[in-house]
């Protein structure tokens, strides 16, 4: 929702009652309650004191709205300091109920009740979701580009490469990110046993647990290949599901697997944690190639977790 909107609604609330901010929008901007609104408010003002009375619904938003106008100036200051073209647009609220993840048509392998593999989340949100793998390059120039510009990303590790410095990856999750399983080792799967696959699979799994205090719930197959038995050794050790991707993200390019070479509502995008060593280019680079693209075709990134697992 832009400012502008924001103030528009901030006039037609004012004219209405003390119960429910409405939009009066329809499907352009749903109801804000009011409750919420001063709750949003309150937490922008900080810690109350005994004497301070309660909002209305016509002051908890002003207050709302003047929230969202510095956080948006934020987005955007923070945007020209990383050298993006426009500010990232803001993603919706996450939906009430995940959506029904299938495999994609092609991907199957015989048996639909195991962990689905996927390129696109079933969404009309226009939205996508940024997903960094393996852990090669663990560059602190990401985490703060990333923070500032408030955008959210799935890491999927692959421990041969993150155990170099475990602590690179905590920082990572306390900033909200997800740590997510891409094996121990990085193997070829399908040419693995299933008890190998199994031990590289199970192992992350454990591995994550222990350092990170968590279990993963989505996997992603090191190359994007997998068998049957990979995604029978997924579902043993926990895993729910298996994105892959529609787009890849480069310093210099992007690279795309649909024949329109767009993106398209609910798509992952995938890029990896490297350096100027293997790249043209930074993190950073990367990350302004991505963004600047993903801006310029009217999407917002969104949390993969919040729709997927």
């Amino acid at each position: 929702m832009s400012v502008a909107l924001l103030t528009a609604v901030l006039g037609t609330a004012c004219a209405g009652g003390e119960d429910t901010v409405t939009t009066g929008l329809g499907a352009a901007g749903p109801a804000v309650p009011a409750q919420e609104a001063a709750q949003g408010a309150r937490a922008a003002q900080g810690p109350q004191g005994p004497q301070a009375g309660p909002l209305t619904a016509s002051g908890a938003l002003t207050a709302y709205v003047e929230r969202f106008k510095a956080a948006q100036a934020a987005r955007a200051a923070a945007a020209k300091k990383w050298g993006l073209k426009e500010t990232p647009l803001l993603a919706p609220p996450p939906p009430d109920v995940k959506p029904t993840i299938t495999f994609r048509k092609g991907f199957e392998v015989g048996d639909p009740t195991l962990p689905p593999v996927f390129t696109t989340v079933p969404t009309e949100d226009r939205v996508v979701f940024l997903t960094i793998d393996d852990g090669a390059d663990k560059d602190p120039e990401l985490l703060r580009m990333m923070r500032e510009l408030d955008i959210p990303y799935s890491a999927f590790l692959s421990d041969y490469l993150v155990k170099e410095d475990y602590g690179y990856f905590k920082r990572m999750q306390d900033l909200g990110v997800t740590l997510n399983n891409h094996t121990l080792n990085h193997r070829y799967m399908p040419a693995l046993s299933y008890a190998a696959q199994k031990r590289e699979i199970c192992g992350q799994q454990d591995t994550i647990e222990k350092r990170f205090g968590t279990r993963p719930t989505l996997f992603r197959p090191p190359y994007g290949n997998y068998n049957a038995d990979t995604l029978r050794a997924a579902r043993s050790c926990g895993i729910t599901a298996v994105p892959l991707w529609a787009a890849e993200a480069f310093p210099d390019r992007m690279e795309w697997r649909e024949w329109d070479r767009d993106l398209h509502p609910g798509d992952i995008v995938l890029t990896h944690f490297r350096g100027r060593d293997a790249w043209k280019g930074s993190m950073a680079d990367m990350i302004r190639r991505a963004m600047d693209t993903i801006t310029a075709r009217g999407y917002a990134v969104a949390r993969l977790e919040d729709y997927v697992g």
